[in-house]
């Protein structure tokens, strides 16, 4: 019974070890091959599957620096999908496994870029409008000399007009409802804040309006002067000079003027109530 015992352990060792040999390595994938599936395939704008095949090269090579290039890649093509909060996921990613990478600065512009591309009109959600100006002055303090930070300039122009056209779309709620003191309020915000705006005749205009209904015609007039000092050409400018001298008669407009003003007037329809 007992040599029967240590003949049936040593077959079942013997078994075991010949089994152990027959399992080999499985073979590692190529990462260039699937790199170049995946490259094809963003070449062929189908962006979700080059996501997939550049995560899965990342995880494949050996090499850092090819491995954070699939990865910015990666991220790409989720934002060429506008699935925004996936490439923001990859983004961030990026920042914690390859913070010493060439590609870390536009790693960063394309976040900035993200947030800049969810910005509603003056009627939505405020938060992208605010992770977009902390995003792009990051980028321009930490930047400031980089290729891209030419565009967020002009990025940048375009956030403040949104923030300007939100405060005078708000205002003029409160214009409509006979609420002065808000009113008043957010149309300052704008002069002080956001005078570089193509907001800031308007937002005059309106505080010369609402002072002068209301019986203050000495700070309608300081408004008017302002106004009148910066932008007399304007036709806010000719709006307010009529209501505080009401013999006053606008002259036409030269023909030069009308393409500037239906331009103009396309962007002011965009905050104006039906």
């Amino acid at each position: 019974m007992r040599l029967f015992l240590i003949l049936s352990l040593t077959f079942f060792l013997n078994s075991c070890a010949k089994e152990k040999i027959s399992y080999e390595p499985t073979k590692k994938s190529d990462p260039y091959e699937i790199y170049n599936e995946a490259y094809n395939a963003f070449e062929k704008n189908d962006f979700f599957y080059a996501s997939k095949k550049f995560s899965e090269a990342e995880l494949n090579f050996q090499e850092p620096i090819f491995s954070a290039k699939s990865a910015i890649m990666s991220a790409y093509s989720l934002y060429g999908i506008n699935f925004y909060d996936e490439a923001l996921e990859k983004l961030n990613d990026f920042f914690i496994n390859y913070p010493a990478d060439k590609n870390i600065i536009y790693a960063h512009y394309l976040v900035a870029i993200i947030y800049f591309e969810q910005i509603g009109d003056e009627k939505y959600d405020l938060a992208p409008l605010l992770k977009a100006e902390e995003k792009i002055n990051f980028f321009l303090k930490k930047y400031p000399n980089s290729e891209y930070s030419i565009d967020l300039k002009f990025k940048k122009n375009l956030v403040e007009n949104q923030f300007a056209a939100k405060e005078l779309y708000i205002a003029k709620y409160y214009i409509k409802v006979q609420k002065w003191v808000p009113a008043i309020n957010r149309l300052k915000y704008i002069v002080e804040n956001y005078d570089k705006t193509i907001f800031i005749e308007e937002a005059l205009h309106r505080l010369i309006e609402i002072h002068y209904h209301v019986g203050l015609e000495d700070e309608a007039r300081k408004y008017a002067s302002l106004l009148g000092y910066n932008y007399n050409s304007s036709e806010w400018y000719k709006q307010s000079y009529k209501i505080l001298n009401k013999n006053y008669k606008t002259p036409p407009l030269a023909k030069s003027n009308k393409k500037d003003k239906k331009i103009l007037k396309k962007i002011m329809d965009r905050i104006k109530f039906n």
